[in-house]
């Protein structure tokens, strides 16, 4: 009886660990045909007789070094065809998710601490776009050219920009010859053409490029060029004037020397490196502080705040105009208009050429070909530079201007009536104290003829008159 039980026992355990591999392969294998599923369902009764032993004793080490010798005939044939199918499509997918995941464009930490940056509406009832050039050798634009090295964790300007661009996080545009700013793709600048062009060192590492810090022109960098739009917002009823974008500058001597100069000064040569939009580059320069006073060092300010407070200094030298002059181009034509003018009312040659050259319109090389002619009339480097001054007087009054007039009202009734209530109190009492000086006068006046009139008279014989006042 015993070795019944013991023989039920073992043939249950047999079919109940043959059926487990059965039913597996049958869910992963519902799409073979039907003389592979035979084949797996005939597969337990072979087996029944041998599989117990190494079930039982052995079955983790078939499991990891015996089971493909097991399963030649079924297990190569799940292998080859639907493995591969399950594997390889995901390999593909994390393939695809990393190459994804290293072309698009990655969201820098600072843009999202600095959610704010944001460009000029488009649909603003007033606006006014000038460019100024900033000198960093006056005070006021000191803070964005110190430290020309890096200390502590503080760069200048310059030096920031530089490194934002070789880390590829902001886009730069090449500088046009008409000095206006072009933010299409096809302008962007490669970092790698501006080293060359203006032969700075640098080593390339593979995919990266290294520049030494000493190699960084950070010290040469001595002006920039800055759009500024000055604009009234009806949606929000504000005005705003903000950098808009910005051009370092690089200052390099060409190897002349002036002797004429007291100082024999070499001839420093403006070299225009690229333009910067500062939406781009306002997030990195809100965590980069700068010092504001040589009195007191504590205070600092980021160079974010700097811009937007316009605490910078810098004179106009164009404008956003129809033409796309320059403001000195301006100013040199006026005065070579006005020269002309009056050189002709004089009676000289100029008449005759200014016929040939055409009414209206002045000929670009005109001043230097008959500039012995008419030294006497165009004006010196002196007068010119002190119309350009006036003509940027002119323009910062009008923004000043016309930010003033935003605010004032034409009329402000309650003040007008306020006023009028007050003159008219100050007038009726100055008519009473004028009222009351006249009788006051008049009082006077009557009492002195009445005195002379009681006088005595040296004749003695004249009749006394006296004169009774009547009151009305």
């Amino acid at each position: 009886m015993k070795r019944i039980i013991i023989t039920v026992l073992c043939i249950t355990l047999t079919l109940i660990a043959s059926a487990q591999p059965a039913n597996s392969r049958v869910t992963q294998n519902n799409a073979q045909s039907n003389t592979q599923q035979g084949t797996t369902t005939a597969r337990p009764a072979t087996t029944t007789t041998t599989r117990p032993a190494t079930t039982t004793t052995t079955r983790p080490a078939t499991t990891t070094t015996t089971r493909p010798a097991t399963t030649t005939t079924t297990r190569t044939t799940t292998t080859t065809t639907t493995r591969p199918t399950t594997a390889q499509p995901s390999g593909v997918t994390r393939q695809t998710a990393r190459t994804t995941q290293a072309t698009a464009p990655s969201v820098s930490r600072a843009s999202i601490m600095f959610p704010t940056a944001v460009e000029v509406p488009a649909d603003v009832a007033w606006r006014r776009d000038i460019y100024r050039e900033l000198d960093l050798t006056k005070d006021a634009n000191a803070p964005l050219y110190y430290p020309v090295e890096p200390q502590e964790g503080r760069v200048n300007l310059f030096t920031l920009l530089f490194q934002l661009l070789n880390t590829g996080k902001i886009p730069a545009y090449t500088y046009d010859t008409s000095g206006l700013e072009n933010f299409n793709a096809s302008n962007r600048m490669h970092f790698k053409d501006m080293l060359e062009r203006y032969e700075i060192p640098f080593e390339v590492n593979g995919n990266s490029i290294k520049v030494e810090p000493v190699d960084v022109p950070s010290n040469e960098v001595l002006s920039y060029f800055v759009k500024e739009s000055s604009y009234y917002d009806q949606h929000t009823a504000t005005y705003h004037s903000r950098v808009v974008a910005l051009c370092p500058v690089l200052h390099r001597s060409n190897g002349y020397i002036d002797f004429n100069s007291p100082s024999m000064s070499a001839d420093v040569q403006k070299s225009p490196l690229f333009w910067v939009k500062m939406e781009d580059i306002e997030s990195y320069l809100s965590q980069n502080m700068v010092m504001t006073s040589n009195y007191n060092n504590a205070a600092t300010m980021s160079m974010a705040d700097f811009f937007d407070t316009n605490k910078y200094k810098g004179d106009i030298y164009m404008t956003t105009n129809m033409q796309g002059k320059s403001l000195a181009q301006m100013v040199n034509e006026a005065q070579a208009a006005a020269a002309m003018s009056s050189s002709e009312g004089e009676g000289n040659n100029s008449s005759s050429l200014g016929e040939d050259s055409g009414e209206g319109n002045l000929d670009p090389d005109f001043s230097s070909d008959f500039s012995a002619d008419f030294s006497a009339g165009f004006p010196s480097e002196a007068d010119s530079k002190k119309a350009l001054q006036r003509e940027q007087s002119r323009i910062e009054k009008e923004i000043k201007d016309f930010e003033e007039h935003i605010w004032s009202t034409p009329v402000d009734s309650a003040a007008l009536a306020r006023q009028d209530s007050i003159a008219a109190a100050t007038s009726k009492k100055t008519k009473k104290v004028s009222t009351r000086a006249t009788a006051r006068k008049t009082t006077e006046k009557a009492e002195n003829s009445s005195k002379k009139e009681k006088a005595p008279s040296s004749g003695g014989n004249a009749p006394r008159v006296s004169v009774r006042r009547e009151r009305h």
